[in-house]
């Protein structure tokens, strides 16, 4: 395959790498840039666990060529913690036993911003839908729809936008 330099933000930062287009953003983040927040489940589109962000959407980073992330914005779960401190976002998946082994959360997570990014008061079938890409094998989904809209409530009281 032939190599180009891909430029792209990444996690707030500019990136300038050179790679084969064709290869996997989630083998980009993971094995070229140290990111290991960005999980590597079925490498097929099906578990949500390689989920981040782009351009504010959330992908399933294993399907996505990092040729096609050429001047956008890319956000792992790495970019969710500010000064030290969690997101709320991550507060409420600890509160409300959402992060039972962990494989998932990451991806749980970010599907979960982009929903409050685009809807700050979701209802539950919306929350259904928008980790409907996400399997979590311990079969927590109770917890975690809990806490994505705890997470809801309490960005709302204190008047914080998702960011």
């Amino acid at each position: 395959m032939k190599k180009q330099v891909i430029i792209f933000q990444l996690n707030d930062e500019p990136v300038e790498i050179y790679v084969d287009p064709a290869e996997s953003l989630l083998t980009v983040l993971r094995d070229r840039l140290g990111l290991y927040g960005t999980k590597a489940g079925c490498s097929k589109g099906e578990c949500g666990a390689c989920t981040v962000l782009l351009d504010d959407r959330a992908v399933n980073s294993c399907l996505v060529p990092v040729g096609k992330v050429q001047g956008c914005k890319v956000e792992t779960i790495e970019n969710l913690s500010r000064g030290g401190k969690v997101h709320p976002i991550q507060e409420e998946f600890v509160d409300k036993g959402a992060v039972q082994c962990g494989f998932c959360t990451p991806g749980m997570v970010l599907s979960a911003y982009a929903l409050l990014k685009e809807n700050p008061q979701p209802a539950r079938d919306q929350i259904k839908m928008a980790i409907s890409g996400n399997l979590c094998r311990c079969s927590g989904y109770k917890q975690i729809e809990e806490a994505i809209l705890s997470a809801a409530k309490k960005l709302a009281r204190q008047g914080n936008s998702i960011t």
